[in-house]
């Protein structure tokens, strides 16, 4: 699928072996990202959600594909680009756009664990694709699904509709978006990664046009700071992470991430923002964080 030079050329850390590579991948989709939900909340505080997403991704893009430009790869191909859209828009346009407009008004701890559930729907996207799932991984969804459902009994998200409802579509996007873009056309992962950081970053600004959003003020130094962090280390490094992890190891992997986050983000929220969870939200962590683990661990059995 991926006939463009090998990754570890033109990688910014291509001295490290494949191993090291994905280990370090591993570390930055399970802690980073686990942190950038709080971040996500700080940087709302003087952004709106679209146009915080936009930009964010827009200067993290830029960068990396400025970068490995001059490193020598190779730039994406009309196709490529096309392919680079459509997975952008999926995976950042809704799934990461969505999750910005749902913390508005939704804890990052709570925002993090029903992104969890991405984990799940990938596992019957990829049924489209001929690999349903087996029994084990049955028994997960329903776990999941069944946790979801305790998750929106809780009082935060039942008293915002809107917030939950982006927390349903924003998974089952980038789930889509992340299987879908294994059977297609793609650059190599780091430039696939600028990519789409780029081309994701056109519908969400479209989005952020129409909806009216706009600055009441300028941004303070503690969102410009977020946003700072969510450029450097939520786009530049955990996003490139993960594409590298989608190229380079098996599905259960690369998705593994999905039940580390949650109680990393929940940690986080709570030391450095004051965030309170209900006996409700703790209930449906635990449910949706076993059901996700079920699934991941019968994949990793298959392959």
């Amino acid at each position: 699928m991926n006939d463009a030079t090998p990754a570890a050329s033109i990688s910014p850390l291509g001295f490290l072996s494949p191993r090291a590579l994905i280990l370090l991948a591993l570390v930055g989709v399970y802690v980073i990202w686990g942190s950038t939900y709080y971040g996500l909340r700080v940087a709302l505080t003087g952004f709106p959600p679209f146009a915080l997403a936009a930009i964010r991704f827009v200067i993290a893009g830029g960068l990396l594909y400025a970068l490995l430009r001059w490193r020598g790869g190779a730039a994406p191909t009309r196709r490529q680009w096309f392919n680079c859209l459509v997975t952008g828009t999926l995976l950042l346009g809704i799934g990461n756009g969505g999750v910005c407009y749902a913390e508005q008004t939704v804890a990052s701890g709570i925002a993090a664990v029903a992104v969890a559930s991405a984990a799940l729907f990938m596992a019957i996207v990829a049924g489209w694709y001929g690999q349903w799932p087996n029994r084990m991984e049955w028994v997960g969804l329903v776990i999941g699904f069944v946790g979801i459902v305790v998750l929106n009994l809780g009082g935060e998200l039942r008293g915002s509709p809107a917030g939950a409802f982006a927390l349903v579509l924003s998974p089952v996007a980038w789930a889509f978006g992340s299987v879908w873009s294994k059977h297609q056309g793609m650059p190599e992962p780091m430039m696939s990664a600028a990519a789409q950081m780029l081309a994701g970053s056109v519908p969400l600004a479209v989005v952020s046009f129409f909806s009216g959003e706009h600055f009441s003020a300028v941004p303070d130094s503690t969102s410009m700071a977020a946003m700072a962090y969510l450029v450097v280390f939520g786009s530049l490094l955990g996003f490139s992470a993960y594409i590298y992890l989608l190229h380079h190891t098996r599905p259960a992997l690369a998705s593994s991430y999905a039940y580390v986050n949650p109680p990393v983000a929940v940690l986080v929220g709570v030391l450095f923002g004051g965030e309170a969870v209900s006996n409700l939200d703790i209930i449906g962590t635990i449910v949706i964080v076993a059901g996700v683990a079920a699934i991941t661990l019968a994949k990793t059995k298959k392959n």
